[in-house]
């Protein structure tokens, strides 16, 4: 039944990301926001709504491992997986903005997650503040580098949909309402389905959040970039990856900490996890420099999803 849970739970949430992703956009150009803006920072909030509703959920629940776990797995799902298999289909290329504000933001926010764990077995209300202040200082670095450079196709406006500009206000009332009903009911059957399997298979809640719940809502992200490859289509790029990244650290642990302090409850999310994490951010500024530069191809990418796959068998034997 366990099982069961977390596929329904996995199902609503990507239904409910979808509408909330929808009906966040319709309000924005109802706003007048600029599709940059929208692109850059709505749409990004909205589908970090999934992993910020199971963290939160978690932590409520007292579940502080899941909390961590999705969010640490999610990270290194995102690298290992999601842009491993998509290397592998099809070589991505890599932009200057990658090494000059991408990545040394996501290994600031990644190792300033490790040492505030660290220090206090907790992230506080405080530290959460923190956290969502270095997002805060990203967008605005984003937005103004996209403001001065006049590049108003951002990645992210592939994702945005003209033809919500129209949509009416009863639509989006209506969107926003079931996709919260839909997320918040998504992360409820996916914690207690979590609990439940962890029990049944003799683990702890962390080694099924660092694996199965973060797959699972990195789902969307794979789909996406899989369908992109294939058709060889530039709709993802290493940067929207990263930037997903940082939102994990920033905004899903940092607004989740706000509400309910989150607490270190095992020890290998120290000693294991946050390690592997900060190995996968790492390795990338040396990946796209050698051999072949400013180019993720098929070899590194091949080795990217091996070490992922030593990473999951690894939490299950650990």
């Amino acid at each position: 039944m366990s099982i069961v849970y977390i596929l329904l739970g996995l199902t609503l949430l990507v239904v409910g990301g979808e509408f909330l992703v929808r009906s966040s956009v319709a309000l924005s150009f109802k706003l007048k926001l600029s599709k940059m803006v929208i692109g850059l920072t709505v749409v990004s909030f909205a589908t970090s709504a999934p992993e910020l509703l199971v963290s939160l959920n978690a932590a409520l629940s007292g579940f502080s491992d899941i909390a961590l776990g999705n969010v640490i797995g999610s990270n290194i799902a995102n690298i290992g997986l999601v842009l491993g298999i998509t290397a592998v289909i099809a070589p991505l290329a890599i932009d200057k903005d990658f090494y000059k504000l991408n990545w040394p933001i996501m290994i600031l926010a990644s190792v300033a997650l490790y040492i505030l764990l660290n220090s206090g077995h907790q992230l506080t209300r405080t530290e959460g503040m923190g956290l969502l202040s270095v997002l805060i200082i990203y967008l605005w670095l984003l937005i103004s580098r996209a403001r001065r450079s006049h590049n108003t196709n951002v990645p992210a406006e592939e994702e945005i949909n003209d033809t919500l500009a129209v949509v009416s206000n009863f639509k989006i009332v209506v969107w926003l309402l079931i996709g919260g009903v839909a997320l918040w009911g998504g992360s409820e059957l996916l914690v207690k389905g979590a609990v439940d399997l962890a029990v049944a298979m003799g683990v702890s809640e962390r080694v099924i959040a660092v694996t199965m719940i973060a797959v699972g809502t990195s789902v969307p992200e794979l789909a996406a970039s899989v369908i992109a490859a294939i058709k060889k289509e530039k709709a993802i790029s290493l940067g929207n990856l990263i930037g997903s990244n940082i939102f994990n650290i920033c905004c899903v642990l940092g607004i989740t900490s706000i509400i309910q302090p989150v607490s270190v409850k095992s020890e290998a999310v120290l000693s294991n996890d946050i390690f592997w994490m900060l190995g996968f951010a790492a390795i990338l500024l040396p990946f796209i420099f050698l051999p072949k530069k400013f180019e993720i191809g098929r070899t590194k990418g091949l080795l990217l999803v091996i070490a992922y796959a030593v990473f999951t068998s690894m939490a299950f034997s650990g």
